[in-house]
């Protein structure tokens, strides 16, 4: 099967299930769905950054933060978040993502999906997916501050980003 055809819970403004279609479609007219973020920093603490391959169906050749992606049809946002985490860093057996929050991404231009945002410590070797992540690296969060306006970034990561670093000030 290929990603278009993969099926996604269609979820209205208050994230209920309205319906079902596949991601290609669901993209393509707008529907909103689900998606995951996950922050994943290794035993240093450095934050997992990657360049997405030009061949993804959304964002491609862009830079991000998190790894994750779309919550699958019937999926729950803790499943997803685990198996995103360990397909896009290329592990088996990574603690489960703890969950920090929820947003609604909108770019008032038809991309609008629910957004859960977690993160997880990895301390195994990753080894990321060929078809997904072209470039990847642990770097400090001071350097992924520093390159901010220097990459270009996919537009959902970056407002999450923004968010957790908002969410974290908020709960120190």
């Amino acid at each position: 099967m290929s990603a278009a055809d993969e099926l996604l819970d269609i979820v209205d403004e208050n994230d209920r299930v309205i319906g079902q279609s596949p991601r290609g479609e669901a993209y393509a007219r707008g529907l909103r769905h689900r998606c995951v973020f996950i922050q994943a920093r290794d035993g240093e603490g450095r934050l997992f950054v990657h360049r997405r391959t030009a061949t993804k169906l959304v964002f491609p050749s862009l830079y991000d933060m998190f790894v994750g992606g779309v919550v699958g049809a019937g999926e729950s946002y803790d499943d997803a978040a685990l198996r995103e985490a360990e397909e896009e860093l290329g592990v088996s057996g990574l603690p489960r993502p703890e969950p920090l929050f929820t947003f609604l991404y909108d770019d008032d231009a038809g991309r609008s999906w629910w957004s859960s945002v977690y993160q997880v410590r990895c301390d195994l070797p990753v080894s990321p997916q060929a078809e997904e992540v072209a470039w990847y690296a642990f770097l400090p969060e001071e350097e992924v501050d520093r390159r901010l306006s220097d990459w270009e970034w996919v537009p959902d990561g970056l407002a999450a980003y923004r968010r957790l670093k908002e969410y974290r000030r908020a709960t120190a």
